[in-house]
């Protein structure tokens, strides 16, 4: 909490010395019980069931005058219990900075990023927070903004280093396409309801050698290029996307794959129906000399392919793929509360070996939803999935026969703690 004042006092100061003209305080704070018996993966023989809660316990301080912002956001996550009581404090491992970036507006068209900071674009296909995950997700990064009569260019570029070394350049941090360099370009295009958008996102791995001894060799790069759309007709709103990858799946293997999705929703009051298809190519079980398989990177994955976690939220990496057919229905139920019912039919996008059928399974999400009073609001959710032998074979060999399910409920509660206006002098 000391961390947390300290904040506090520095960006008020900062306030008054700049002349600010608006200082925020907000708080974010979610715990989420989940009982787990088949998430992720298939539920194993003889396996037991997993329960547990855990919390987010978010702080955001926001800045904002004519040409600056700043903003900090520092979090706690932790599963309810994984902290000895009267531990010492250094002992706690669950506190961390979210984000901390500065922006200064040169011109009303041109702008700099600089820090730690979210990156989220579109349908968050390929860029998103990730809120689901309690810890969300960040880039260090530079970024260059432009915006004008509703035409938007964000160029952003990283270099990441695990520390401040004396010598070489070394990254050895590889979990989640954690990447050492990156470059991209993101333009979009608004008219009135209808979007359009291009992406070009470069990412640089490290790169080993030797055997046995690992040597650095430079970085190999994988590259996502693509487009993303929105187009209302009256009461119904078509959507699609459509991404090329291309490069180097790893350090010797190239890489050839792609995505696409078309969507379309209609809302002609208080129901909204959607329906869709979606497209991720993969690569054959039996082997094929290109890498086929597309993954989705840095996006809210979660968002996708059923809420059971079954593909490409850490798991589904260099796999046969995906084929998704989805429909979903949400009702809105009176003023404050909404439930949600989405169906998914999963088809391996590639070749299946032992010829087995691409159909991997059948999963069902329900979700209801509810304002219980200002800044409070509660999910409640249950999935099922209903598994084939293909299932079994792309996780592994888990038995497909036994019941997989999930269910959890969350509460979020997010007030505005402070607003604080400055008088310019």
């Amino acid at each position: 909490m000391k961390r947390i004042f300290t904040l506090v006092l520095l960006s008020l100061c900062l306030s008054s010395q700049l002349k600010a003209q608006e200082f925020t305080l907000d708080a974010d704070i979610r715990p989420r019980f989940e009982y787990r018996h088949g998430f992720g993966s298939l539920f194993a023989d003889n396996a037991e069931a997993a329960a547990f809660v855990t919390q987010r316990s978010r702080l955001n301080l926001g800045f904002k005058d004519e040409k600056l912002s700043l903003y900090f956001s520092v979090q706690d996550v932790s599963t309810w219990g994984d902290t000895q009581q009267l531990s010492a404090l250094d002992d706690n491992k669950s506190f961390s900075l979210f984000q901390a970036w500065i922006r200064y507006a040169f011109t009303e068209n041109w702008a700099m990023k600089l820090g730690r900071q979210t990156i989220s674009y579109d349908d968050q296909r390929i860029l998103g927070e990730v809120d689901w995950a309690m810890q969300g997700r960040f880039h260090d990064a530079a970024m260059i903004q432009y915006s004008k009569n509703k035409f938007k260019l964000d160029l952003a570029f990283a270099y990441n280093q695990e520390t401040q070394n004396t010598f070489g350049t070394d990254y050895t941090i590889t979990g989640a396409f954690s990447y050492k360099t990156m470059q991209m370009a993101h333009l979009t295009k608004v008219w009135d309801k209808a979007s359009v958008s291009f992406l070009l996102m470069n990412n640089g791995f490290q790169k080993y050698t030797g055997d046995p001894v690992p040597l650095t060799d430079g970085v190999y790069n994988r590259q996502t290029t693509g487009t993303y759309f929105t187009f209302p007709i009256s009461a119904l709103t078509i959507a699609g996307s459509a991404y090329l990858q291309t490069g180097k799946a790893n350090a010797s293997t190239d890489l050839s794959a792609y995505q696409y999705m078309v969507e379309a929703k209609y809302n002609p009051g208080k129901v909204t129906l959607i329906a869709g298809f979606e497209s991720l190519s993969g690569t054959d079980q039996g082997g094929e000399e290109k890498n086929k398989s597309f993954f989705p990177l840095y996006g809210t994955n979660h968002k996708f392919n059923g809420y059971m976690d079954y593909f490409y939220v850490g798991n589904h990496a260099n796999n046969v793929g995906l084929n998704d057919v989805y429909g979903k229905i949400a009702l809105t139920l009176g003023e404050k509360s909404m439930l949600g019912l989405n169906t998914h039919l999963f088809f391996a996008n590639a070749e299946m070996a032992n010829d087995l059928s691409q159909k991997l399974g059948t999963e069902v999400d329900l979700v209801f939803s509810k304002s219980i009073a200002n800044y409070i609001k509660m999910n409640v959710g249950y999935s099922q999935l209903f598994a084939t032998e293909s299932m079994s074979s792309v996780k592994g060999g888990t038995s497909s026969d036994n019941t997989n399910n999930w269910g959890w409920v969350q509460l979020i509660v997010n007030p505005r703690l402070l607003t604080y206006n400055f008088k310019q002098n």
